[in-house]
């Protein structure tokens, strides 16, 4: 688990291919000598674990199914990429909870200055759009951020100079694709009333765990 408040940012210093997946090398750019083996780590928002430490660079691998959701396998050797270790029971919870779990990728339609920020505009699908609200919190890239605007389309952010200076973010430009990890509370809320009202309709049409056990679905309810 993680907050959205990124430590700093690490360069990629190597992509090795293994089958479906990848190995990726990274060097933090900042303090991180008490990482360990095992640990958890967000990549640009992605959780992933630790499997190798060697001087202050750390190897990570990275699942099929992770690639296919996220940014990662567009990086590169060199590129940079927000890094935040996981959140410890004794830390302030400065941003919000976000899983690294990442819903799928956006992409910034605008870049725009706005006094000492920036004004960004994000373009999503409405599966992940529909997660959020006005003054809500998403994660982009792994940066908790709050959402000043949201359309069916798209969610607008505005990125501070604190956030710019610490992140990778204002580094990209329009066009260019973000991870997207919408607020886990809107999901369950959503799972919870869809299974109130599973359970009303089922009620109301008669079909419930006696019907299935009477007409020979001895799996039901089991």
């Amino acid at each position: 688990m993680f907050t959205g408040i990124v430590e700093g940012t690490g360069t990629i210093k190597g992509i090795d291919r293994i089958g479906s997946g990848l190995k990726l090398t990274i060097l933090p750019l900042f303090e991180a000598s008490d990482i360990r083996i095992g640990d958890s780590v967000s990549v640009d928002g992605v959780c992933l674990t630790i499997t190798k430490i060697k001087g202050n660079e750390f190897e990570v691998d990275v699942s099929s199914e992770t690639i296919s959701r996220s940014t990662v396998g567009l990086l590169s050797q060199g590129d940079k990429v927000n890094l935040e270790r996981a959140l410890r029971v004794s830390d302030r919870l400065g941003g919000h909870l976000v899983s690294g779990h990442i819903d799928g990728t956006g992409k910034i339609l605008k870049k725009v200055p706005s006094e000492r920020s920036y004004l960004l505009e994000i373009e999503v699908d409405e599966k992940m759009s529909r997660y959020m609200v006005e003054k809500g919190s998403v994660a982009v890239d792994g940066i908790s951020l709050t959402i000043n605007r949201c359309e069916r389309n798209s969610f607008e952010v505005n990125i501070i100079p604190q956030t710019a200076k610490e992140t990778t973010l204002l580094e990209k430009n329009p066009g260019d694709p973000v991870n997207i990890e919408t607020d886990m509370v809107g999901k369950y809320v959503e799972k919870f009333l869809n299974l109130s009202r599973g359970s009303r309709e089922q009620k109301e049409s008669g079909i419930d765990r006696d019907f299935l056990l009477k007409h020979g679905f001895k799996g039901a309810g089991e």
